[in-house]
């Protein structure tokens, strides 16, 4: 699902606020996550998942095509946790 597709279904369901408004909403909520992370904090959506930081340490890879070594610098990526709510959810629907 695409940030357009999630703001129109927003938007059916709360036919009360307008297109705009349910845009700004949904943008809220993933400046509200991303600002959260920035800042070294979780972001908990109790039943969905939480959505924190992971350090990765630096490494050395390899160039596929020519073989030689590449060294990786650390950094820190985004990591996804499912809620049990959300796993159970998925799990019951295959």
């Amino acid at each position: 699902m695409m940030t357009s597709e999630l703001i129109k279904k927003f938007n059916e369901t709360h036919r009360y606020m307008g297109r705009l408004d349910a845009r700004k909403v949904v943008h809220m909520v993933f400046d509200s996550i991303k600002f959260a992370l920035l800042n070294g904090q979780k972001a908990e959506l109790r039943g969905f998942g939480t959505f924190s930081i992971r350090k990765r340490r630096a490494r050395v890879g390899r160039n596929p095509h020519t073989g030689a070594s590449v060294n990786i610098p650390a950094r820190s990526m985004p990591f996804f946790k499912a809620g049990k709510l959300l796993a159970q959810y998925i799990n019951s629907k295959k």
